[in-house]
């Protein structure tokens, strides 16, 4: 019986073709028919819905015993079920749709297929397993206009007869396989090298925007040396030339009018300012908040004055437009390291006089809603400089406040932000419409080419294109050039029913006073003064702290406050809020927990004060940690924040200086910035000058 079994082997077969449709609703469809056959054709099966069937088996010869082995079978129904092929009763085989993914899919399944499976695959299908068609790519210089460069994408198809259409689909398809008219599918394989490539995206390019539309670019842009890979030699040489002109080192020396000493990476950003100027380019200086982007600017304000004075140009004041909580910084910034200079803040429209103003005020301070009311009136000026304080206040490019400015007539155009995307990449483009129009190319190219494409390499070419005309420091990048610890005094100013409470206050304590003809009886009332004094400062923070009917009336303060806290919650910063009014701190959590906001809260009333301190100290998550000044202001390791700001100013600096000590002390690995909120002219500014006495006498 043994010498009469006969061994033989099935081997599987997929017979693939493409099936059209019968209707226009029915889609076309992969279609395999599934057999196997014994080697030499004497058995073959087909794979149905229900297994393998006999399709057919010539006679047997003799009294021959045929065993066929089946092990190459039984992997086949798997495999058929990775690619979605399902049995059709009507094709007698089995199908997939076609769709948008399918070469790719069928290309990695052919790829993982056991070799021991026969393939019959028709020409349209095969042609997904065909190597791409390689492309070389050019750039083409088609206009100039003195720094400007209009560049055209060239690719270069080798090997086969393709239309220009036919070429855009295939490298809009960015190596994807592209549908021809034939019905088979191609891709494109673009040919850089490792040089090319990176020059590519240096230049802030893509070799698979093929639109046809021109790319225009200012010299800076294009001067990288890896360009030279990209573009032919003339086209390169002009380039070379034009950007040689260009003054890249620009190396002023600071103001002998500033009364401050920058440290090496403030003087750097000056010197950036001043290229940008010199090369009649504007810009963005985007340092991290705290950096002092303020007295950069003010360093740079102070050389401008100087150098256009020189050139014998005729006088042109510079705009500041920054919010209105800053408004006090840039007086107060520019009173103490630019005294020279005549700084005026915009009260009202009526003040603007245009005579006055052009030969008066060095530098006009105004806010943004000021900009957006009195845009006609600030247009009739021509100004040396434009500096844009917290320029993100324009990033939408269709808000009035970023019409107005990319409407002035300045000769010089600076945009200051420690954020410069907050949302999306066109808040980036809003900036430079402003600072550098053009530079970004037009909107609809901007949002074609980065604000909507899901691309990783966009940003990495918007930041590409960016390079000449915008600095950004991290505080980590210049911590070697950062003190132990900085201290900035923000300003606010009260308006409205917080002022006239305040002088009413103010006249009531003075009209005591002058009642008072003794030193005996100052004495007997000194109760009755410190309390004044008291209500004096609570108004200061806000006026609901002296009644609780004007909780709702607003305080310049804290919206001083609440805008510091956006921004350094924006860069993932802890903060540490110290007040001595327990009262004070209260309004601010409510405020906390109204825009949930994360938050920590420590008074004398705490009970768990340890589980407080750890939960704030071991949170990863941007928060506040509000804490009185009794109860949190010695005592504490709070290294975690590395920010603290002081929302009333005390009597005492040394009792100051300890609250900043909780952050500011071993342990502390990032530097610590402690801000101080004062409210112009009030009771708050007579606290500073007695602790700036106490200071000098402790010293």
């Amino acid at each position: 019986l043994k010498k009469r079994v006969v061994d033989l082997e099935l081997k599987p077969k997929f017979a693939m073709s493409l099936v059209a449709g019968l209707t226009a609703a029915e889609t076309e469809h992969l279609v395999i028919d599934v057999t196997a056959i014994e080697t030499k054709g004497r058995r073959t099966e087909r794979l149905t819905k229900e297994g393998w069937e006999l399709a057919e088996q010539q006679p047997v010869k003799g009294k021959q015993l045929l065993r066929f082995a089946r092990e190459d079978l039984y992997p086949v129904p798997t495999i058929l079920d990775e690619m979605g092929l399902s049995y059709d009763e009507k094709l007698l085989s089995f199908k997939s749709r076609i769709t948008k993914q399918f070469p790719e899919k069928f290309a990695e399944w052919i790829k993982a297929m056991p070799e021991n499976i026969e393939l019959d695959i028709d020409l349209r299908l095969r042609s997904i397993l065909a190597d791409p068609v390689t492309a070389a790519v050019r750039f083409e210089v088609v206009g100039q206009d003195i720094d400007w460069f209009d560049l055209r994408i060239v690719i270069d198809v080798q090997g086969v007869n393709l239309s220009k259409a036919q070429i855009r689909q295939l490298v809009a398809a960015r190596g994807g396989y592209v549908r021809m008219d034939d019905g088979s599918w191609m891709r494109l394989e673009i040919k850089l090298d490792a040089d090319q490539r990176e020059a590519v995206t240096r230049l802030g390019l893509d070799p698979f925007d093929l639109s046809g539309e021109t790319h225009r670019m200012h010299a800076l842009q294009l001067a990288d040396p890896k360009a030279a890979e990209v573009f032919d030699p003339k086209a390169w040489e002009r380039i070379k030339n034009r950007a040689s002109d260009i003054q890249i080192e620009v190396n002023p020396d600071v103001p002998s009018a500033l009364n401050a000493t920058l440290r090496p990476y403030q003087i750097d950003g000056f010197k950036f300012l001043a290229y940008l100027s010199v090369n009649n380019f504007g810009g963005i200086l985007a340092d991290d908040m705290g950096l002092g982007k303020t007295i950069q600017s003010l360093t740079y304000l102070l050389w401008l004055f100087e150098e256009h004075e020189k050139s014998g140009g005729v006088k042109k004041p510079a705009l500041v437009v920054c919010p209105k909580s800053v408004l006090d910084v840039w007086y107060s910034e520019a009173g103490k390291f630019a005294p020279n200079l005549r700084v005026k803040i915009l009260k009202n429209r009526d003040d603007i006089d245009v005579n006055h103003i052009q030969n008066n005020i060095d530098i006009l301070v105004l806010n943004y809603a000021q900009l957006r009311v009195c845009g006609e009136e600030l247009n009739e000026i021509k100004w040396l400089t434009t500096i844009l304080d917290e320029g993100q206040q324009i990033k939408n490019p269709d808000s009035k406040a970023a019409k107005c400015a990319r409407e002035l007539d300045s000769q010089n155009r600076l945009v200051l932000t420690g954020t410069p995307i907050e949302n999306r990449l066109l808040d980036m483009w809003s900036l430079m419409a402003f600072a550098m129009p053009g530079v970004l190319g037009s909107r609809a190219y901007f949002k074609k080419r980065f604000d909507k494409r899901k691309d990783p390499l966009s940003q990495t070419r918007l930041a590409s294109r960016l390079r000449p005309f915008l600095l950004r420091r991290t505080k980590l990048q210049v911590a070697q050039d950062l003190p132990p610890r900085t201290e900035e005094e923000v300003y606010s100013k009260m308006e409205g029913i917080q002022l006239e409470l305040y002088k009413a206050e103010l006249k009531r304590i003075q009209k005591a006073l002058l009642g008072l003809d003794s030193d005996e009886a100052v004495k007997k009332n000194s109760f009755a003064i410190l309390q004044g004094l008291m209500r004096l400062r609570q108004i200061c923070c806000h006026p609901g702290l002296i009644d609780p009917k004007y909780l709702k009336e607003e305080s310049a303060k804290m919206e001083s406050l609440f805008y510091l806290l956006d921004q350094l919650h924006e860069e993932g910063h802890k903060v540490l809020v110290f007040s001595q009014f327990v009262s004070m701190l209260d309004l601010i959590k409510a405020r906390l927990e109204l825009e949930a906001r994360p938050f920590h809260y420590l008074t004398g009333q705490t009970k768990d004060r340890k589980g407080e301190i750890e939960r704030f100290q071991t949170t990863k998550d941007p928060s506040v940690f509000m804490l009185s000044l009794k109860a949190g202001g010695a005592g504490l390791n709070l290294t975690s924040a590395s920010y603290v700001i002081l929302y009333d100013p005390w009597w005492n600096p040394a009792v100051e200086n300890q609250a900043i000590d909780r952050t500011h002390r071993i342990g502390q690995k990032n530097k610590v910035i402690a801000y101080r909120l004062l409210t112009r002219d009030t009771v708050e500014e007579k606290i500073r000058i007695l602790q700036h006495q106490k200071t000098q006498l402790v010293t």
